[in-house]
């Protein structure tokens, strides 16, 4: 019989492609790692794994036991949750990802409701940048998260995960006062489909707006972020590769570096919420950033879940709550 936590060790091998990288996720040794595998085969009866170098391939048999692998964390995750059902009364940790504007302007309402509504029921919140989300949601270092993609870096179909669409936010071009706009970007978010740099007048205006800005430094995330991905990505649909000067990733950081004459960002709406420093012009852009609640497939219907993502709607603010998804 194949052991469940040595399937789940498989599929992270297959994601992380080396020995050490699984360990390191999931908090083992690399020898207690390669011995589970080992065990694993034995009892698949046939080799599961090709080593080259440092990193790990999977044989055929080991793809499709993946496969089958995915196919049984989710069961198993609904089995969790029709149990949580039928135990009735929330109770326990629910470890919670966010990213840090989320996590200011829409958690903290969220968690009061969940209290209100479901006292038994711990939330523990950490910030988690919506790049490596997917690996803590299988590690099963978190239970749910918020993430977010942006027009120009979409995000990435990540196996044994669902995702709930929560809400969508415009962008905007933050500029020092004497650096203001020469044009206003042109259109409404949602004329863009497909990303800012459609065709039309909307995606047309806010490359020619993010032109006249090609010779002033930038303000982005730090490298490795969606973030610091989307502005470069934008910049470079405009026609030119940002100069990059400072790398912050707090957006109230981000707009004091602007104020002070520092350089120009892209920030989303609620990076902007309570900003009002007259050194600092926002101009609306066609872009978007979208926020999803994502979970382990087969989670969606576990009420823990089903809770938190009741009292995160009900927490979006004005600006937000009423945006199509």
């Amino acid at each position: 019989m194949l052991d469940v936590r040595r399937l789940r060790l498989l599929r992270e091998l297959a994601r992380r492609e080396t020995i050490a990288a699984v360990a390191e996720a999931l908090s083992f040794s690399p020898s207690a790692v390669s011995q589970q595998l080992s065990v694993l085969e034995r009892e698949a009866g046939l080799p599961l794994l090709e080593r080259t170098g440092r990193r790990v391939r999977l044989t055929p048999a080991g793809q499709n036991l993946v496969r089958h692998a995915d196919a049984v964390l989710e069961l198993l995750e609904r089995a969790d949750a029709e149990l949580a059902e039928a135990r009735g009364g929330l109770a326990g940790v629910l470890r919670i990802g966010s990213f840090p504007t989320a996590t200011r302007a829409i958690v903290p309402a969220a968690l009061a409701e969940l209290a209100r509504r479901h006292p038994g029921l711990e939330p523990m919140v950490s910030e988690t940048d919506p790049a490596v989300v997917a690996h803590a949601l299988r590690a099963g270092d978190l239970d749910v998260a918020l993430i977010h993609a942006y027009d120009f870096v979409a995000a990435p179909q990540e196996p044994g995960l669902a995702t709930d669409p929560l809400y969508r936010e415009a962008m905007y071009l933050a500029t020092p006062s004497e650096r203001a706009p020469a044009a206003p970007a042109t259109g409404n978010p949602g004329d863009a489909a497909g990303g800012a740099g459609a065709s039309g007048p909307g995606g047309a205006g806010q490359r020619a707006l993010l032109r006249t800005h090609a010779d002033a430094p930038w303000i982005t995330a730090t490298p490795g972020t969606l973030c610091h991905a989307m502005t470069v990505r934008a910049c470079e649909d405009a026609g030119f590769v940002p100069r990059i000067r400072h790398q912050v990733d707090e957006f109230a950081t981000v707009l004091a570096l602007v104020a002070a004459g520092q350089g120009v960002a892209v920030v989303p709406q609620l990076g902007i919420t309570g900003h009002a420093d007259p050194a600092v012009v926002l101009t609306r852009l066609v872009m978007e950033r979208r926020t999803n609640v994502a979970f382990r497939s087969g989670a969606a219907a576990h009420p823990a879940v089903a809770a938190l993502s009741a009292a995160l709607r009900a927490a979006l603010p004005p600006e937000l709550s009423g945006r199509p998804l």
